[in-house]
């Protein structure tokens, strides 16, 4: 039947043999690779992986790990934080009241559809091109205007007239209904949505680091793949695999929290 659920251990278990597969191929095609040519650097065996590991905890080559793991991981807070609240607030605002939907609605659908990445000239000029203020502009940016529209659509579609009408008819102002009614119904839709723009922030991270920074994964990315150091290269893009799933896994948590009601 379709969508009939499994049992938990099936599935960590399935989820491990994909991860089991894919390290099978991967070793596949790396050990086909280096029979052709031993010197391969671009699909690196398990040798060379141990060598890039190395460098990266003694920070031979100039490798700052930690380093460039502080300087992102801010970077990503501050911007996700402050698109997130920007959104919060103007995503509410219109879900809320028409008038300031009328107003704004067309602007960010507009503003949607504009990549960030090609914004970032725009950016130049406002935010100057060194600092931490041109990677917040980005992710902050480049996360609001759709997590707004999604905001929007929770308070309108999530919350129905009757629980409005009987929110006002018990007595309750506009700014209750907004907090204690609106607020409590869609804030996991809010946390939902924030989980799937964390995907989206870190491109736009590591796109602005690749192009500015001089520290950051994004920056260490664009040096060693010049070098065609794949076995950084690769253990760097593990490591955003793993930073990201951590993130999300604490927004599940969040959410488990502050909306027990809320199914998985």
């Amino acid at each position: 039947m379709i969508r009939k659920p499994i049992p938990r251990l099936h599935r960590i278990v399935l989820g491990i043999v994909g991860f089991v597969i894919l390290l099978a191929g991967y070793s596949w095609v790396s050990h086909r690779a280096h029979v052709e040519n031993p010197r391969n650097k671009t699909l690196p065996n398990f040798s060379q992986f141990q060598e890039g590991w190395h460098r990266i905890a003694t920070g031979e080559g100039g490798i700052e790990f930690w380093a460039d793991v502080t300087a992102s991981a801010s970077r990503l807070a501050i911007g996700v934080g402050a698109g997130v609240l920007l959104a919060f607030i103007i995503g509410l605002a219109m879900g809320c009241f028409p008038v300031i939907e009328s107003l704004l609605m067309p602007p960010l659908a507009f503003f949607a559809k504009i990549p960030p990445t090609a914004m970032l000239a725009v950016y130049f000029v406002f935010f100057g091109v060194t600092g931490i203020k041109i990677f917040i502009a980005l992710i902050a940016f480049g996360i609001f205007p759709t997590l707004a529209q999604a905001i929007t659509q929770a308070a309108q579609k999530d919350v129905d007239e009757h629980t409005l009408y009987k929110s006002y008819t018990l007595g309750a102002s506009n700014f209750e209904v907004v907090w204690e009614v609106v607020l409590k119904q869609i804030l996991p839709r809010i946390i939902e949505n924030a989980r799937l723009q964390i995907g989206p922030a870190m491109v736009f991270l590591i796109a602005a680091e690749f192009a500015l920074a001089d520290q950051g994964f994004g920056y260490t990315l664009r040096m060693q793949s010049r070098l065609q150091n794949m076995n950084i290269v690769y253990t760097y893009l593990v490591v955003l695999g793993v930073f990201g799933l951590v993130i999300d896994w604490l927004l599940i948590l969040l959410r488990r929290l502050m909306c027990p009601w809320f199914g998985d």
